[in-house]
């Protein structure tokens, strides 16, 4: 059966592998890099056998119920993943060590970080207290290196650049707005308006950070 593991964009695969592979219970994994002098359709067939991987979703439901896990393997230029679900499967004993928990160690996507973590407390108030949220989410974040050089760059340019520049800055950061990119580019926003506000400066309106994903 075909089976289709090649992105076209690092935002496909983080996507996909955020919002379908990771509720489902694909949890462990490994990434690498296919070398350059490498054929990367021939080390896609040649991990798809060696894993077993091109099965419809009846042999998949059917290894599920007797035990053993499942394997996807998705692919955006060089890099790769691969994942797998609780369960016997000799990806476990072929990766190794190598193999890490996506609940215990973020994946790094390119300049994305992808955990699995437990909510923490929504904001709707259950009358004066916090509802908390114990439901496992998938938490995709701008890496921390990547991070700290937008803030970097940002609080050098809060009082020098006008609130339209600035604007325009927040608008072409190069990352998808999931729920956790959306918070840490409000902080890098709240310590810009506090540095405009010193300096007697126009604010920079928070409609500058984009809020909808590109689907």
């Amino acid at each position: 059966m075909e089976y289709r593991c090649v992105t076209a964009s690092i935002e496909g695969f983080v996507q996909y592998l955020a919002a379908n592979l990771l509720p489902s219970g694909y949890w462990f994994y490994v990434t690498g890099w296919v070398p350059e002098h490498k054929n990367v359709e021939a080390v896609d067939g040649k991990l798809l056998a060696k894993y077993d991987i091109a099965t419809s979703r009846q042999q998949r439901a059917r290894r599920k119920r007797a035990g053993f896990a499942n394997v996807h393997y998705l692919r955006c230029g060089r890099f790769f993943l691969l994942i797998a679900t609780h369960g016997q499967h000799n990806f476990f004993g072929e990766e190794g060590p190598a193999v890490r928990d996506i609940r215990r160690v973020s994946a790094a996507v390119e300049n994305y970080s992808i955990s699995y973590r437990r909510g923490g407390f929504k904001r709707r108030m259950k009358g004066n207290r916090a509802e908390k949220d114990n439901r496992w989410h998938a938490r995709v974040r701008i890496c921390r290196r990547c991070y700290l050089e937008l803030k970097a760059f940002f609080l050098d340019a809060a009082t020098r650049l006008s609130a339209e520049r600035l604007v325009d800055e927040f608008q072409n950061v190069p990352f998808e707005p999931y729920a956790p990119v959306r918070q840490q580019l409000f902080n890098i926003l709240r310590l810009v308006n506090k540095a405009r506000r010193t300096a007697n400066l126009e604010r920079v309106p928070s409609s500058a950070i984009r809020c909808r994903r590109r689907i």
